[in-house]
C-alpha cells in the first residue's frame, strides 16, 4: 500500500495543498493531522505508524510535514526500517528505497532541524526589539475574581494554595504571580 501522511500546523490552516498531491500521486490511504508537528505526538502519525506493514511506502509532500527535528525524524525512519516500510519524500526528492535515498534522508533532516532553529532564532529577537520598543507585553494575566479575598484566607491559615488553585482553576505558578504582583503593590500603598 501507498501511505499519504499530511499536517498542517493549525486547524486553520488548509491541508487541501497536501491532499492534492497525495491524490495525484495515488495513495491509498491518507492520515491528517492539524498540529505542530514539535514532537511525535500526533494522534494520526501514530495511527499510521500503526497500521504500516512491510512492503508499505509512506509519502510525504516534505520531511517538515512529517518531523521537525532530526532525532524524531531518525527515530520515526528507524521503526518504518524495522517494518521494512519505505518512505518518499515529494519535495526533498527522497525514497528511502535506495542507498542515495537513505544518505539523503539524513542530511535533509538535519538541514530541516537547523532551519527551525533560525526560526526560533528570529522569533526571539523580534520579540526581543519589540520588547525594548514597548510594543509587546506578553499576554494579558489571567483575572482572579476576588484574588484579595483568597490571599487574605491563605495569609490567615483558612485554606491552602493548592486548594484555592483547584477551586479557581488556575495553576500554582499564576497564583504566586498574582501574590507577588499583591505584595508588591501593598508595600507601594502602605510604604
Amino acid at each position: 500500500m501507498v501511505i499519504g501522511y499530511v499536517r498542517v500546523s493549525t486547524k486553520e490552516q488548509n491541508e487541501s495543498r497536501q491532499e492534492l498531491l497525495m491524490q495525484q500521486l495515488g495513495v491509498d490511504k491518507i492520515y491528517i493531522d492539524k498540529m505542530s508537528g514539535k514532537d511525535t505526538n500526533r494522534p494520526q502519525l501514530q495511527e499510521m505508524m500503526a497500521f504500516v506493514r512491510q512492503g508499505d511506502t509512506v509519502v510525504v509532500e516534505s520531511i517538515s510535514r512529517f518531523a521537525r527535528n532530526t532525532k524524531d525524524f531518525l527515530d520515526l525512519m528507524d521503526k518504518l526500517d524495522e517494518k521494512g516500510v519505505a518512505f518518499i519524500s515529494k519535495k526533498e526528492a527522497i525514497d528511502t528505497s535506495t542507498p542515495s535515498g537513505k544518505f539523503m534522508m539524513t542530511v535533509f533532516a538535519a538541514i530541516a532541524e537547523l532551519e527551525r532553529s533560525y526560526i526560533l532564532d528570529r522569533q526571539a529577537e523580534g520579540i526581543a526589539i519589540a520588547k525594548a520598543e514597548g510594543k509587546y507585553r506578553g499576554r494579558k494575566p489571567k483575572e482572579i475574581k476576588d484574588f484579595e479575598k483568597w490571599y487574605n484566607k491563605v495569609k490567615n491559615g483558612e485554606t491552602s494554595i493548592s486548594h484555592v488553585c483547584k477551586v479557581l482553576g488556575i495553576a500554582r505558578s499564576t497564583w504566586y504571580a498574582h501574590a507577588k504582583a499583591f505584595e508588591e503593590e501593598q508595600i507601594v500603598d502602605f510604604g
